[in-house]
């Protein structure tokens, strides 16, 4: 089992690699260069419960859209989806049909 921390959510999440994730394994709130893995991480830990959605759109200063695009790529095409240029390419791979 799990532990949980005193609110009830996990103490851990499965992370986008497949191991653990705690709070401390995040980003750094004042993260400057968000490459996939950071992105999956964030998305999982809110995915798991180990943050919320509001808590992770202020630690990181994200919008609900760019989260939720985060999430889209990710679903839809793994870490891969989350590359900046490849997230253009699905947009407007999306618009066009």
């Amino acid at each position: 089992m799990i532990a949980s921390q005193d609110d009830g959510r996990p103490a851990q999440v499965a992370g986008p690699l497949g191991k653990p994730l705690t709070m401390e394994d995040l980003p750094a709130p004042d993260i400057r260069r968000w490459v996939p893995r950071r992105k999956a991480e964030v998305v999982a830990a809110v995915n798991g419960g180990l943050l919320t959605l509001v808590e992770a759109l202020e630690r990181y200063g994200l919008t609900p859209d760019e989260f939720a695009e985060w999430q889209r790529a990710l679903a839809r095409s793994g870490m891969a989806g989350l590359h900046v240029t490849r997230i253009q390419h699905y947009r407007h791979r999306e618009r066009d049909q």
